[in-house]
């Protein structure tokens, strides 16, 4: 297992993976320095992640190895299956699935979720707007809806 650490604007990220995929990307509340030279499998990932926090980036094209149940999985696959810059709520995600009495087990899968950003966890939002639960902490879900939104706040004074 390769892994490698970055600056982004949320904290350092640690990336896991290796020639089977991207298994784990972590935000870490430590201050870790970040790594000046990457395991070549996690250059391209690196690379990307780089892009969506610079604004370039709105879909990943990585390949992906996390490790975890068939049933997380499949809840981590309907997750990459909401746009940049929507949102869902858990009891829509649940009907996606075809089971509206999972979800709770949607949401714990959804928590669970080892590949921040590149599996869009922070889409999921609650029935009535608000922003529940997130692993990495809700300040962080919300800077990261708030860089997805289409409409982008300016400044007065800019």
């Amino acid at each position: 297992m390769e892994i490698a650490h970055i600056k982004t604007p949320l904290g350092t990220a640690k990336i896991e993976g290796d020639t089977s995929g991207l298994s784990s990307i972590t935000i870490l509340d430590n201050i870790q320095t970040p790594d000046e030279l990457f395991p070549e499998v996690l250059e391209d990932a690196v690379y990307q992640l780089h892009e969506y926090f610079e604004g370039k980036r709105h879909t990943f094209s990585l390949p992906l190895n996390p490790q975890g149940t068939d049933f997380q999985k499949k809840v981590w696959e309907a997750l990459q299956h909401i746009p940049y810059g929507k949102t869902t709520s858990y009891l829509d995600l649940t009907k996606t699935l075809g089971d509206v009495k999972a979800i709770r087990a949607v949401a714990a899968a959804n928590g669970k979720n080892p590949l921040w950003i590149v599996i869009p966890c922070h889409r999921v939002i609650g029935s009535d707007g608000s922003l529940t639960g997130y692993a990495g902490g809700l300040h962080r879900k919300k800077w990261l809806l708030n860089h997805e939104s289409p409409v982008k706040q300016q400044s007065l004074f800019e």
